[in-house]
């Protein structure tokens, strides 16, 4: 496998916890993070709900002056990028900095930023759009923002595939380490999109869920009343070493990178091919990149977004590559409870997936009431289940029909 790419710091910032342990214990306990949208006023809309970032204080990690400048994707970037680093206890030394990368992309960018800052043009002229906003909204800044405040001076960008951007962004920092133009790349995905441009766009094409009276039950992966996805904000951050890097250091490995698989549909821009071909042989170029049969994966953390097609689709790919051995392994929706993170779902999904497997725990999928007929997997509905994980996949798929698989191992040092 030449380089092995390990996993020593998780950091986040979610619907249900601004903190990983918050974040995984709330996860474990099937605590929906959905609820009313506060962030503006919702009367004129057909949809009223979104997973909120609550409880979450910039200032923490950013000085308020630079607050100013920043839109929330990169706010939940950064804090995610210092919680991931505080995890590895990795220090960027001058002798570090040139072999360390960022990519942490968002598929969004600073839309909230965009949204202000066009009503201020409106209403006030354009004296008073901010001087900030070229790079407030850029999607690649939360990498920029990152590498300045760590002293990263190795490889950085935007790695950008909708929905699967989170996940693409980690395969691609694994594939750098591999390819060994880095040793230490911190990786991820963020977003915000809960704005009133979002939501109407989104009602619009009647892609969420209108189950406004019952937030907490509104995202329903693979259940036969699920009536669309719902719009949540968040970020996750990982630091990925080069294992004798990070063994060198002493660092604690919590898991180990071992597949990447990413493949395109070329089939509509919006909608995934209901065949699932594509997501098919994106997870079996990640199983054959790990080296590994079907027969050895435990879990799926699945993209799961509760909409009719995507699950449907998903659920046709899994049986497809894991055939008889597919009712053996767990399938959960982490969605079900923070909904859906957007650029930063796949990252955040890596982490729960990474935690999965050191506490031999699967996440639930609430709301799993009665799956329909062809979607007869074990999604661990409303408990989460003991399980004892050698080997786990995490699948994210985005408009423009792009689909990203990665495979997470046990660590074990030979």
């Amino acid at each position: 496998m030449g380089r092995r790419v390990v996993i020593t710091g998780c950091g986040l910032v979610s619907p249900i916890g601004v903190n990983t342990m918050d974040f995984w214990n709330n996860l474990i306990s099937g605590k929906s993070g959905i609820g009313p949208i506060t962030r503006f006023d919702t009367e004129d809309f057909s949809v009223k709900i979104a997973g909120e970032v609550r409880g979450f204080d910039p200032e923490a990690y950013i000085s308020k002056k630079n607050v100013r400048r920043m839109d929330y994707f990169t706010q939940y970037a950064i804090a995610a990028a210092l919680q991931a680093i505080d995890q590895a206890e990795l220090e960027v030394s001058s002798q570090l900095s040139p072999r360390t990368g960022v990519f942490v992309s968002s598929c969004n960018g600073g839309f909230n930023y965009i949204q202000e800052n066009v009503k201020r043009l409106l209403k006030h002229g354009p004296k008073r759009v901010s001087p900030y906003f070229s790079s407030a909204t850029l999607v690649n800044i939360p990498s920029g923002e990152i590498s300045i405040l760590i002293g990263a001076k190795g490889p950085s960008g935007a790695v950008v595939t909708a929905c699967a951007t989170g996940t693409s962004s980690v395969g691609e920092a694994m594939k750098t380490i591999q390819s060994g133009r880095a040793d230490v790349m911190l990786a991820g995905g963020t977003a915000d999109a809960i704005t009133p441009l979002d939501i109407a766009a989104y009602s619009n094409v009647r892609a969420l869920s209108r189950r406004n009276e019952e937030p907490e039950r509104a995202s329903r992966p693979f259940d036969r009343d699920r009536d669309g996805f719902v719009i949540g904000a968040g970020g996750g951050v990982l630091v990925l070493e080069e294992a004798e890097h990070a063994i060198r250091r002493g660092a604690k490995i919590l898991a180990e990178l071992v597949g990447y698989g990413a493949t395109t549909d070329a089939y509509h821009i919006t909608a995934p091919d209901p065949s699932g071909s594509g997501a098919t042989r994106a997870i079996q170029l990640a199983l054959e990149e790990a080296k590994i049969q079907p027969k050895d994966v435990n879990y799926i953390n699945a993209h799961g977004t509760s909409t009719p097609l995507n699950d449907r689709m998903e659920t046709q790919a899994i049986k497809s590559v894991f055939g008889e051995y597919t009712k053996k392994i767990l399938v959960s929706s982490n969605k079900s409870m923070i909904g859906h993170l957007m650029g930063g779902a796949g990252a955040v999904e890596v982490i729960a997936t990474v935690y999965s497997i050191m506490e031999k725990r699967v996440p639930p999928t609430i709301n799993c009431d009665c799956p329909d007929e062809e979607l007869d997997l074990n999604y661990v509905p409303h408990q989460a289940q003991p399980c004892d994980i050698e080997y786990a996949i995490s699948n994210s798929f985005g408009f423009g029909g792009h689909n990203a698989v990665l495979v997470v191992r046990r660590w074990h040092e030979s």
